[in-house]
């Protein structure tokens, strides 16, 4: 019965992170560990799966023209290093207080899409150009925070995209996932050396929230970017809501 409990948290976490350009660590980890999975391994096995649904769902953005590859490539570039920052820094920073922050952080967000989004008119990544200054400084904070809390980024990064670098949702989305399936791997690779991860509820999570993303990437595309961008808003602002309340 767990591993059916991780299977359909794998279906609802792999639509909501394809249809929101999130990996979903952020939603997993939770949702496990109250199906009786350990604290550890809660956190950590969702990352492998991570990697291959991010990019089946991007890859529905690709072929939508929606997916900014300089972005992409820039965004690793500030964010690894910063990804990997954030994981040494662990050792000496307490993670509650920037959790409680984080999850404030996205109640605001969500509020702000909800009542006031923003103009959708670029709807390919090709007509946005990010100053490189406000790409970096969006991506070192998220790596941070990514190394920090054992996620890849993506409940955070999308949102920014949109709100610092007036990035169009759709845009916003697709370079997320890419992204955050880069920025997994080093949280992967730290914790399957430290034997924190469950492959078997890796592969059990995987079955669902692979095909899953793919879903939820194209209800995204086929969404009018208004209502996405709601609908998104309330999503956002309901899971920082429910964290603050949980945590």
């Amino acid at each position: 019965m767990q591993l059916v409990a991780v299977a359909l948290i794998g279906v609802i976490v792999g639509f909501l992170g394809g249809m929101f350009g999130k990996g979903g660590s952020a939603i997993a980890t939770p949702m496990l560990n109250a199906a009786g999975i350990s604290a550890f391994s809660a956190v950590a096995s969702p990352l492998p799966a991570t990697i291959p649904a991010t990019l089946i769902a991007s890859y529905a953005y690709w072929r939508a023209h929606a997916v900014d590859w300089r972005l992409v490539w820039w965004s690793v570039a500030f964010g690894m290093p910063a990804t990997i920052g954030g994981a040494i820094a662990t050792r000496w920073i307490d993670g509650s207080l920037l959790v409680h922050v984080t999850d404030a952080i996205l109640v605001l967000l969500g509020v702000r899409f909800v009542f006031w989004p923003q103009n959708q008119e670029a709807e390919s990544a090709e007509e946005v150009v990010a100053p490189l200054l406000s790409l970096a400084a969006v991506c070192i904070a998220v790596g941070v925070i990514s190394g920090l809390l054992a996620n890849s980024g993506g409940f955070l990064l999308a949102p920014l995209y949109m709100v610092v670098l007036r990035l169009p949702i759709r845009p916003a989305f697709a370079t997320s996932l890419a992204v955050s399936a880069a920025l997994a791997v080093p949280g992967t690779i730290v914790h399957a050396a430290l034997g924190h991860i469950e492959w078997t509820v890796v592969f059990v999570f995987a079955c669902g929230s692979i095909p899953l993303s793919f879903v939820g990437a194209k209800v995204a595309l086929r969404t009018n970017a208004a209502h996405l961008e709601r609908i998104y808003g309330v999503a956002i602002g309901l899971l920082g809501a429910g964290f603050l309340i949980f945590n």
